[in-house]
């Protein structure tokens, strides 16, 4: 009887080849298998052949790490290659509060390890209580007036444990397992004294590597196991000092809830107090102040970033030589490090060769700072190949920003602002995603057009216009040139037309806040004019006889580029801003070629929601109310007409300074010089969000001193 090939893995075609089969034996020649018993017998056959493809189909596919879906496996198989995913992070908050202990003879005060602070009585959450602890006592002295300050301490989410082994070397199959879930290895402290009784303890350090490891290096290593626990990992006499038999291992760490106890700013103090004689203190404590609110929390280390990570932490080979290799490496060097973005001197115009450019975008802050940038760069030296060398940058954000004109059924929405709200709302959480939250990112206009149609079945259709802008610091009262390289190409309108035609105006294709500049009194804008080629041009400052109506101050005041997306300043001595957030900016937009934006390079892209509008209105053909379509409202699809950004300020206007103005004005629909619309059809909304990245009020640079040239 032949052997059928076999190669279908669906029920029916493996019924099929197994009739097949049959039929080849000439005892089954022109049987009915369907009117037959022998039918649920074969039917039973290709179910259980079925299942058993699937299996091995499933086992096969949990073997490679490309594949695996299974957390356990995907970490195995990490592990392989040397790579341990991040564990959860605590959050962490900083707190001030005082003990008086003026009625006692205590010189010092003694905050023991352990649970410090509950959130219960804070009204965060208010079904849950999070328990802040400190993983080692802190000390502080008394002063003068009997008081022992406790200033600006950290304190981290979650329950502090201490879990003791006892070595046992006549059993070679003993592990160290922490049996808890949810640590934060960054909080792990690991003693190890020579016996349970004795008074001395020696501490071990977590290593990574087996760089600097010697043969008396108290070193550990963890690796993470079933279930989110760990596993600790000590050396051989070679490698870290080896462990003897009866030594007692106390290993105290954190277990966390990770981002879930992000952003709660009060507590109630339930620490435990001991005075320097050991007598304990359960008065005199002040009202707990926060100082820093609860920030840094973060889940485990997902499937899909292990499989991403490890093969690329494998391929670097613990040495840095491509641009790759350092965006592997620097999150295990720095892992507060949310996204790395690096690329080679050689790919910037001009080139610099034998460099490599690092940008860190933190989880916590907006920007490294100086100490930080010169421990890493200090911590990757040791990674990096003799004739290369690592410079790390500050990032640059790139915004993009949408004005949504949403068209809805009056039918099916119960009003104008029930509609913009969940528009808004999913704006937001978008805004929020790791779609374009970090470097690499691409903001897709087909999704999010669709985000906003798919809202509510109200919605009918969108006329979305999108802009991008950067941010320039600017140097007040010195002359300084200006940089700013947005990665994307510039839309230029009006091509070849006259200087005036129908009423637009040839060039300004960029839009500016105001500033003020020596030698020319009021209020100035950039403006731009492209030669004939359409792929550059030159900019010059202008001001306002009307919001519609400029005139050109000075001219050749530096270089557009629309092909790269890059504006150059000659040097210009600027005396104030209009806008003036911690720093004097000008704020500088223009509309994207594409409207998929991309972050290239060292620009961070964001969605700026603070200047993201959201126009409601009344689609009246749809809803039946104008079937002909005569009182048909249109958007265009092309922008607005303005020449400047925040509110126009003219020659006849007061003049304002950063003096006296700390945040633009948006520009409201009625002043804009577009359509009017009635509050029953039309309802304009600006999103805001609560967000630990930054937002158009915090500066992204710009001024910088090297060319990005994209």
């Amino acid at each position: 009887m032949p052997l059928v090939n076999f190669s279908n893995l669906d029920f029916y075609g493996i019924k099929e080849s197994i009739k097949d089969y049959l039929r080849a034996n000439s005892n089954f020649t022109d049987y009915d298998f369907e009117g037959s018993n022998l039918s649920t017998i074969v039917d039973a056959l290709a179910y259980n052949t079925y299942i058993t493809s699937y299996n091995a189909n499933m086992v096969t596919n949990e073997v490679f790490i490309d594949s695996a879906t299974l957390r356990e496996n995907v970490v195995s198989l990490a592990r392989n290659i040397g790579y341990v995913p991040r564990s959860r992070k605590a959050a962490c908050a900083n707190v001030t509060f005082t003990v008086d202990v003026s009625n006692t003879t205590a010189v010092a005060v003694t905050l023991k390890a352990g649970a410090v602070l509950t959130s219960r009585s804070t009204g965060v959450n208010k079904n849950l209580n999070y328990i802040f602890s400190i993983p080692n006592d802190i000390t502080v002295p008394v002063d003068a007036n009997g008081k022992a300050n406790f200033v600006n301490i950290k304190v981290y989410e979650g329950t502090y444990i201490t879990q003791t082994f006892t070595v046992d070397t006549a059993n070679p199959n003993q592990k160290f397992i922490l049996p808890n879930s949810g640590i934060d290895t960054d909080l792990l402290s690991v003693i190890v004294k020579n016996t349970k009784d004795s008074s001395v303890s020696r501490k071990f350090e977590l290593y990574n590597s087996l760089f600097d490891v010697t043969a008396s290096t108290r070193s550990y290593f963890i690796q993470e196991i079933g279930q989110e626990r760990y596993q600790l990992l000590f050396g051989d006499g070679i490698f870290g000092v080896k462990l003897e038999n009866l030594n007692y291992i106390e290993a105290s760490y954190i277990t966390c809830v990770g981002a879930a106890a992000n952003q709660i700013a009060s507590f109630a103090f339930i620490g435990n107090l001991e005075s320097n004689n050991g007598t304990p203190i359960s008065s005199g404590v002040s009202i707990v102040t926060t100082d820093i609110i609860s920030r840094g929390g973060k889940a485990i280390e997902t499937v899909e970033s292990v499989k991403k990570y490890a093969p690329q932490i494998y391929a670097s080979q613990n040495r840095a030589v491509t641009a790759a290799d350092y965006e592997a490496l620097i999150p295990q060097v720095y892992p507060e490090a949310e996204s790395v973005s690096a690329f080679g001197g050689e790919d910037l115009s001009p080139p610099q060769f034998g460099k490599v450019f690092v940008s860190i975008k933190p989880y916590n802050g907006v920007y490294l700072s100086s100490a930080i940038k010169q421990n890493l760069q200090f911590a990757i030296k040791k990674y990096s190949v003799a004739g290369i060398r690592p410079e790390i940058i500050d990032l640059k954000y790139l915004y993009v920003e949408a004005n949504v004109d949403a068209y809805y059924n009056t039918n099916l929405a119960p009003s104008p602002s029930f509609v913009q709200n969940i528009i808004t709302k999913n704006i937001a959480t978008y805004a929020d995603s790791s779609e374009i939250n970090q470097f690499g990112a691409r903001f897709k206009y087909s999704q999010f057009g669709q985000i906003i149609d798919q809202s509510n079945d109200s919605i009918c259709s969108n006329i979305t216009n999108i802009d991008i802008r950067r941010d320039m610091v600017a140097k007040l009262n010195q002359f300084a040139e200006y940089e700013m390289c947005y990665g994307n190409r510039f839309y230029v309108k009006n091509h070849g037309h006259s200087a005036v035609f129908s009423g637009n105006l040839l060039g300004y294709n960029i839009r500016s806040t105001g500033f003020t500049v020596s030698g020319i009194s009021g209020t100035v804008y950039l403006g731009d004019k492209p030669d004939m080629s359409l792929e550059k041009g030159k900019l010059f400052l202008f001001k306002l006889n009307s919001p519609s109506e400029p005139f050109i101050v000075k001219q050749n005041i530096g270089t557009i580029d629309y092909l790269k997306g890059e504006i150059r300043l000659n040097p210009i001595n600027i005396i104030s801003t209009i806008v003036n957030k911690d720093s004097p900016l000008i704020e500088v937009s223009a509309q994207p070629y594409s409207n998929d934006v991309i972050g290239l390079q060292d620009l961070y892209l964001q969605l700026d929601v603070n200047n993201t509008t959201v126009d409601v209105i009344a689609d009246n053909i749809s809803s039946g109310n104008d079937i002909s379509g005569t009182n048909y409202i249109v958007s265009s699809s092309y922008g607005s007409n303005r020449l400047v950004r925040g509110v126009p300020i003219t020659t006849t206007d007061v003049e304002v300074t950063s003096q006296n103005v700390t945040s633009p004005t948006r520009v409201t629909a009625g002043s804009q010089p577009s359509r009017a619309r009635t509050v029953t059809t039309s309802n304009r909304s600006s999103i805001s969000r609560s967000s630990s990245t930054p937002n158009s009020g915090s500066p992204s640079g710009g001024g910088g001193s090297y060319s990005s040239g994209y």
